[in-house]
């Protein structure tokens, strides 16, 4: 497939498959209710956060020179990035957010004979973006504990010949992770013709020692390729940032099929992000937890199942249709995450500020009754 023909077949899957679009999948397209002004937004798994105080300085800095393409910067740009991970140039290939180099991945190694392998559910742009190309899916459901069943990812791609293998770790919208022993089983137990497309959006706010970066594996040269983004962690979801980390060969194969560069003040901000990183991440990670646990500690108190969440956000067991719950929680100004087949029983909410959390809590307990 040339460039062009997958680009011009992405072009027709935006255009004519909405429901796969990122702005459907952020969701708040989907929420087709009138919302009151005040209303606390927990559907995106944004991160209240925002850029940290380094970035907003490097955005502001470089906007009154925004009328400048400054390709001459990115070379550098590109390299910093994989610097910041242990990784050379050659390694890295960067987009408008993890969605552009998951969308690439996708597009690059499953074909018509060659499937996507996924888990259910999960986050479901690699499988919209498969289908629009007419490649072939196959869904595995999750394993017990909500872990991706890596044993049958693996039978399914041999069985087919081949395939990309997806893999949301931590999971969305589950929050759950995939241990580091069942990761190790699976890259060593790829069959040929076989990729693992590792998804590590919501790493950074784990605290887990269960949940190993897949990045060992891809300085080992394995069929590995490590998608991140400056989405989450960051607080940098408007600004379309993300990248792969991947052996050169891999990086060779998708690097003709990005866009085009990334806005020169998301790469400013990224940059400067990165030099306050080791600083950053710990605190940010634990504040979140600290919220993220005390609702867990409210859920517990009223006897409200839940997930184990490992990322920012947590699945609540309702014990019932999330459809028959979300209307009234818009009417009240709190919009939670929509239903994730089969889990309709299941509501994803986004870890907000402290106040956020309380006024979801308040509403939650007016809704269910709890």
């Amino acid at each position: 497939m040339t460039r062009r023909d997958f680009a011009n077949r992405l072009a027709w899957a935006a255009a004519g498959v909405i429901v796969w679009s990122e702005a459907a999948l952020a969701q708040r397209a989907l929420v087709r209710a009138d919302m009151p002004g005040d209303t606390v937004w927990l559907n995106a798994n944004e991160n209240p956060e925002g850029p940290g105080q380094a970035a907003l300085e490097a955005m502001q800095e470089v906007m009154p020179r925004s009328w400048r393409y400054h390709y001459q910067e990115f070379g550098e740009f590109y390299a910093t990035v994989a610097r910041s991970e242990g990784f050379g140039r050659e390694h890295v290939v960067v987009g408008a957010g993890s969605s552009e180099i998951l969308s690439i991945a996708v597009g690059v190694f499953t074909s018509p004979s060659r499937p996507l392998i996924a888990a259910v559910p999960t986050f479901e742009l690699p499988e919209g973006v498969a289908r629009s190309l007419g490649h072939p899916v196959v869904r595995v459901p999750l394993a017990d504990g909500y872990a991706s069943d890596v044993k049958r990812m693996a039978a399914e791609a041999e069985k087919a010949g081949g395939g990309l293998i997806y893999l949301c770790n931590p999971n969305n919208p589950t929050s759950t992770i995939t241990g580091k022993s069942d990761l190790a089983w699976l890259v060593s137990n790829l069959p040929s013709n076989t990729l693992l497309l590792l998804d590590e959006a919501y790493l950074h706010f784990s605290e887990s020692p269960e949940l190993e970066t897949g990045l060992r594996y891809v300085r080992e040269g394995k069929d590995v390729v490590v998608a991140r983004t400056f989405s989450k962690i960051y607080g940098m979801a408007g600004l379309r940032i993300g990248f792969s980390l991947s052996k050169p060969e891999l990086t060779r194969q998708m690097e003709p099929f990005r866009n085009s560069v990334i806005s020169i003040v998301s790469a400013r901000a990224a940059k400067a992000a990165l030099v306050e990183a080791a600083t950053l991440v710990p605190q940010r990670r634990a504040k979140l937890a600290k919220i993220r646990s005390g609702l867990c500690a409210w859920l517990r108190e009223r006897n409200v199942k839940y997930l184990e969440p490992h990322a920012n956000f947590v699945m609540i067991d309702l014990g019932r249709e999330v459809t028959s719950v979300l209307p009234e929680m818009y009417r009240r100004g709190v919009a939670p995450g929509r239903p994730f087949p089969p889990l309709t029983n299941m509501m994803r909410v986004t870890i907000g500020t402290e106040a956020e959390m309380e006024k979801f809590k308040k509403t939650f307990a007016e809704v269910m009754s709890v």
